[in-house]
């Protein structure tokens, strides 16, 4: 395959989970798109601010093209987990802008280098840390992908809404009470089985 549509393959799927996480702030109060639904805080507007921090240091740091703006909760000393929620001063607007800036930034270097281009990725392993632009997209890639089905689980939790991308649920349409019983069925089935092993266990 020539490297143009290779690129452009990668390309096409980096912005499909760029698309998705913000997608799934679309219709949401300030409120929802913060609230931590997981033990360990997982939120909405936190997962599109540690995204942002993602393709910075993927695509600006590990190529030698940093990025000009600066993002306190990636530097020295910033508290654990800073990347992953917003302060009450960062508004949405403040957040999704800074990570539609740092797509152009990253998409910059896509464009810039070809993909057998060597970078450095300083944060890990030293027998890992030389890689090529072709092996950091597929990484990042995987790495928005599985924040994407993050955002796909807390936006059902906060008001139900599903879906691949706009206009595409990818799921069974049932009715609601369809789901209720689809739901019923598979609780059913796990407290069964799970009672069963305690029994064979016992």
């Amino acid at each position: 395959m020539p490297e143009s549509n290779a690129k452009a393959n990668l390309r096409r799927y980096l912005g499909s989970a760029r698309e998705a996480l913000l997608w799934k702030l679309d219709g949401l109060s300030e409120y929802d798109i913060r609230r931590p639904l997981t033990p360990t805080g997982t939120n909405l507007l936190g997962l599109v601010k540690h995204a942002a921090g993602v393709e910075v240091g993927y695509f600006g740091d590990v190529f030698g093209r940093p990025y000009d703006e600066p993002l306190p909760w990636m530097a020295e000393g910033a508290e654990p987990n800073e990347d992953m929620w917003a302060t009450a001063d960062e508004s949405r607007e403040d957040i999704v802008g800074m990570y539609q800036r740092v797509w152009t930034h990253a998409d910059a270097t896509i464009e810039a280098l070809p993909l057998d281009a060597s970078g450095q990725v300083p944060w890990w392993p030293e027998d890992r840390r030389e890689v090529t632009l072709q092996q950091i997209l597929v990484h990042v890639i995987a790495d928005l992908q599985r924040h994407a089905g993050h955002a796909d689980i807390v936006r059902e939790l906060i008001d139900g809404a599903v879906g691949l991308r706009a206009g595409n649920e990818n799921l069974p349409s049932g009715e609601q009470s369809w789901w209720e019983e689809y739901r019923g069925r598979l609780e059913r089935v796990a407290q069964e089985v799970g009672g069963n092993r305690q029994e064979e266990m016992s």
